[in-house]
């Protein structure tokens, strides 16, 4: 069962979907999870694979588009902020509070990607949320500062050479975040990615692979574990794919899981690598196996 709801965000609204079990009775509330989704990525991609199979368990699950992505609104568009994206959660949890049929006061969150250090950094603050599970959980300040060849400092002088640019053009800038095809691509990760959403088997025409040069500042600056040992005592659930190699997720996973004052449970899905764990079924169901009954036990 999927309902479209819009969820409000300031002067603007969030495009979000609930899936709902099909016995779904509204007189009965139920926990209910706040996805946060990869970099990039809308709500009928990788979020939707897995809010539908956390619903078939028996949860409501609720994934929207960022804040400027997707069929949310926001100008200017396709700003990726990670400090707004943290944010979205939060007013998706607001939104909890009025929906029927869901218990606000039993939410977890579930980020994968680059989601999973948003959903990270949101609930550290944010003790709405009872219980945190990630999927490979990448902290983005981490990637853009290594993605930078001279450092991030002198990527910085940059950035601020081409805002000053933009500022006198009125025209925005924007990067890739993937080349657009595998030509000439020889790193199989990379060539995953692209696969997934560049072609028919996940892409999206909200998702535009595009985001705006001047976000770039806000990420180089960025860390989604700040504080994460003193502020995030929700359970944690840490699921990683098992070759990792080169990719930085399974650095990233290895500190979330050493800072974190609560780690419940850590599962390696055998034989899975990171971009594999955004649609193959196998490794998706065994992902969502174990977190449907981590919020089970936690929520």
């Amino acid at each position: 069962m999927l309902e479209h709801i819009a969820i409000p965000r300031g002067p603007i609204e969030l495009a979000a979907d609930l899936h709902l079990p099909d016995d779904h009775d509204p007189a009965s509330p139920r926990p209910v999870v706040v996805l946060s989704t990869p970099g990039s990525s809308v709500k009928e991609q990788i979020g939707a694979n897995y809010a539908s199979r956390l619903a078939a368990r028996g949860l409501a699950a609720l994934v929207f588009d960022p804040a400027h992505q997707g069929a949310s609104g926001g100008e200017p568009r396709d700003l990726e902020d990670p400090y707004r994206r943290g944010e979205d959660i939060s007013y998706a949890v607001d939104a909890l509070a009025t929906l029927p049929g869901v218990d606000p006061e039993r939410v977890g969150v579930l980020g994968i990607c680059a989601g999973g250090g948003y959903a990270v950094h949101t609930a550290r603050t944010d003790h709405r949320i009872k219980a945190v599970g990630t999927v490979d959980p990448g902290n983005m300040g981490t990637s853009f500062r290594g993605f930078a060849p001279d450092g991030p400092a002198v990527a910085l002088d940059a950035l601020a050479a081409a805002r000053t640019a933009e500022a006198r053009t009125g025209v925005l800038t924007r990067e890739r975040w993937l080349p657009d095809t595998t030509d000439g691509v020889d790193d199989d990760d990379l060539a995953q990615a692209i696969t997934y959403y560049r072609s028919p088997r996940g892409g999206h025409e909200h998702s535009t692979n595009r985001r705006l040069t001047r976000g770039d500042t806000l990420l180089l600056g960025y860390d989604a574990f700040h504080l994460v040992d003193r502020l995030m005592t929700q359970p944690l659930q840490l699921v990683l794919a098992e070759h990792l190699d080169g990719t930085g997720f399974d650095v990233s996973g290895a500190a979330l899981w050493e800072m974190a004052p609560n780690p419940v449970d850590r599962m390696v899905v055998e034989g899975a690598r990171h971009y594999e764990m955004y649609d193959v079924p196998e490794y998706v169901d065994a992902a969502v196996d174990r977190l449907a009954g981590f919020y089970a036990d936690h929520l």
